[in-house]
């Protein structure tokens, strides 16, 4: 039995039970499991009818949703190549990935998506309406599904982010999905135990990316059920309707979290504030093995009076969050740990089906990103370089062997990240080797430790870039409404704390915040350091001529 058998049976088992839910104008559209598996019917009775065939791509461009979700398993049940694309990318883009993987089909989950791909591509191969495909159920002639799967048939091509050049499409197959799934599952019965409830699950960051996917495939997968956000301006509203038990989250979205608690405190004051601010520093110190006298005093009152009514309004069911797709700041994964809910960390690229490793529920290291999973190895290469094998790893990029071979060398995936790992086998990342700054001194410099720490001097600013490649100094981008005294602040304190060859000299203010739509970030919200640079290049050469010395 596969994954997709597993799937699919599990649906037909739960019957009138809920699997899948959406937050719709504030209240939840639910799906059981019968009507699920129908929806599933229907959309691969369409795809029959129209002939596209088992290892065809078909291209999948919409917001999350049930329907996207029913479309996604018909795709992986008739063998035809599941292209899952980010709906809020930029035309061209989307045009140049569907160019590259040349789909049947091309499913779109609104008009206006599909009419922007038809202007950037006139040629487009036959564009389809969500609401064409979902018309009608189709019972009358029956289930297609499943054909028959094999583990090294591919299931997925999904884009890289491509933060330094084009995207790649990586291929992930049935063998990669039924280990992977495997490893999740069984990681979050530890987190669970032996409840004999469906796990909650709330869910926003969107499906087309690998890790938001794979904790779609697991949550059908096991005894689940998965609340779909459609809102972003509504997380906090949609999250208190779901009150998960657990979701997957990135790093700026706990930041922000974080902040806002501090905040609402801060603007009550008082006696309240006052007893968080001195917990959470005789926390910070304990920690830190710096505990003093009286913190045990004001620890007490704090887990007594303030921080479970925070944790109470984080959700009443809530038992972990998880985290991904970049390192969180220690200071914040402490921050959760102090109001008694563990932030898990997890740690993996799209060419490893997602994840490496996965914190243990039972023994988790802040800072650090868990051990490898079952299954995988994990050592160090040249400059620190993290090295896997296993059956996570893909077996290549599409249409791009030679692409292919310089990641896959001697059976180990090399990852293009930094890391380290302690004597327990926490691994911990450090940096990216295609990041690396280059000073003309020779010094190697990973910039996004430093990055991280100035964000956190900086309350308003929305990123940071390090640049100096070839220089002979770093200097900064900050983008955000902040003034350039608190910028210099900021550095000042900053550089008091690092080596003469880490010092920052100089910074530009950018008002406006980096953005997909903009060509900055990635569709999963990573810099696009070679993008920055090359559209600041005028104020960076600036900087050197007027401030660096």
């Amino acid at each position: 039995m596969n994954f997709l058998d597993n799937i699919l049976g599990r649906l037909h088992r739960m019957g009138d039970q809920p699997v899948l839910q959406e937050v719709r104008n504030g209240h939840l559209a639910v799906k059981m499991g019968q009507e699920l598996s129908e929806l599933v019917t229907t959309a691969a009775n369409f795809l029959q009818e129209a002939g596209i065939k088992k290892g065809e791509r078909c291209a999948l461009l919409a917001h999350n949703s049930v329907r996207w979700v029913a479309l996604d398993l018909a795709l992986i049940g008739r063998g035809i190549i599941s292209v899952p694309l980010y709906a809020r990318q930029a035309p061209n883009e989307l045009v140049a990935m569907m160019k590259d993987c040349k789909p049947s089909l091309l499913c779109c989950g609104e008009e206006s998506l599909r009419d922007a791909v038809t202007r950037a591509w006139p040629d487009a191969p036959r564009r389809v309406l969500f609401d064409e495909i979902f018309a009608q159920t189709r019972r009358d002639i029956g289930s297609p599904l499943p054909v028959e799967l094999s583990p090294s048939d591919p299931v997925t091509i999904i884009y890289t982010s491509g933060t330094s050049g084009e995207a790649k499409g990586v291929i992930l197959t049935v063998g990669n999905l039924n280990h992977m799934l495997a490893c999740t599952t069984a990681r979050l019965d530890l987190l669970m135990r032996s409840r004999q409830e469906p796990d909650r699950v709330f869910h926003y960051l969107p499906l087309c990316f690998a890790g938001s996917w794979i904790l779609l495939l697991t949550s059908l997968s096991r005894s689940s059920v998965l609340t779909l956000s459609t809102d972003l301006a509504k997380l906090a509203d949609e999250m208190r309707l779901a009150d998960p038990h657990y979701f997957l989250n990135v790093p700026t979205v706990l930041e922000r979290m974080r902040t806002g608690v501090r905040d609402q405190l801060a603007k009550r004051g008082g006696l309240a504030f006052k007893i968080f601010q001195k917990g959470e520093a005789a926390w910070l110190r304990r920690q830190a093995g710096e505990a003093r006298g009286s913190d045990a005093i004001w620890l007490g009152l704090a887990n007594r009076i303030v921080f479970p009514a925070v944790r109470r309004k984080l959700g009443s069911n809530l038992k972990a969050l998880i985290c991904g797709s970049a390192p969180l700041a220690k200071e914040t994964q402490l921050f959760f740990q102090m109001l008694g809910v563990p932030v898990l960390q997890v740690y993996g690229l799209t060419e490893t089906t997602a994840i490496c490793t996965m914190d243990d529920p039972r023994r988790v290291t802040a800072g650090c990103v868990g051990p490898a999973i079952d299954g995988v190895e994990m050592r160090l290469g040249e400059a620190e370089e993290i090295l896997v094998r296993g059956s996570n790893i893909f077996p290549g990029y599409w249409n791009r062997p030679e692409e292919t071979a310089r990641v896959l060398r001697d059976g180990w995936f090399h990852t293009g990240d930094q890391g380290e790992v302690d004597s327990a086998g926490n691994w911990r990342i450090i940096g990216r080797l295609k990041n690396l700054i280059i000073l003309s001194s020779g010094h190697n410099i990973a910039p996004e430790p430093i990055e991280e720490k100035l964000l956190r001097q900086l309350p308003g600013s929305h990123q940071m870039v390090l640049v100096g490649n070839g220089r002979n100094s770093l200097s900064a981008i900050v983008t955000g409404e902040v003034p350039s005294e608190r910028v210099q602040a900021a550095l000042d304190a900053i550089n008091g704390q690092l080596p003469h060859y880490k010092k920052i000299r100089a910074f530009h203010i950018e008002r406006e915040p980096f953005t997909i739509e903009s060509g900055l970030l990635t569709a999963n919200g990573k810099l696009k350091r070679d993008a920055i640079a090359a559209r600041f290049a005028s104020q960076i050469e600036e900087l050197y001529r007027e401030k660096v010395t």
